[in-house]
């Protein structure tokens, strides 16, 4: 590991000689990730992409890219943008990117099942704001937003999401 990875422990995050308070999944950290089982998966990650609300703070990096109203990312197994970011109208199932909510305002995405998806292996693990300390999310990883916007600032190309 090296001091420019996302070091995931199960207590906190440690990142550029600082420690952060973090969530995972409520289905706990994981080997064998399924689509819905809520888990996080071990691993290592590249960060590939990082995505933000334009209207609601500045870029976070020069490489983010804005989150548009018709925004959206495919969470359906069965269809072939599976764990791929599409536009509305799409009439699979998805996930809004353009939350009314503050949790995507900031996202990091990570390569996990991308960008060939195995169909059933689960969508994409984000790195996001948390809903509070100690609430779980879906499988992704999440932090205060404050926490998130020092560490975005700081990623760079080698920067991994390591999850022992």
């Amino acid at each position: 590991m090296k001091q420019t990875d996302l070091v995931l422990t199960p207590t906190h995050l440690r990142f550029r000689n600082r420690r952060f308070p973090c969530t995972i999944g409520r289905g706990g950290l994981t080997t064998r990730k399924k689509e819905g089982d809520g888990a996080t998966p071990r691993g290592t990650h590249r960060l590939v992409g990082m995505l933000y609300r334009p209207d609601r703070m500045a870029r976070p990096a020069d490489w983010a890219l804005p989150i548009g109203p018709s925004d959206l990312w495919s969470d359906d197994p069965g269809h072939e943008d599976y764990n791929m970011m599409v536009r509305a109208p799409y009439p699979h199932s998805h996930e809004r990117l353009r939350r009314a909510d503050p949790m995507y305002d900031l996202v990091i995405l990570t390569d996990w099942n991308w960008p060939y998806p195995v169909k059933g292996r689960g969508s994409a693990i984000f790195i996001h704001a948390w809903r509070g300390s100690g609430r779980p999310t879906a499988g992704c990883v999440a932090f205060r937003p404050d926490h998130l916007r020092w560490i975005a600032a700081r990623i760079r190309h080698e920067t991994r999401l390591v999850i022992a």
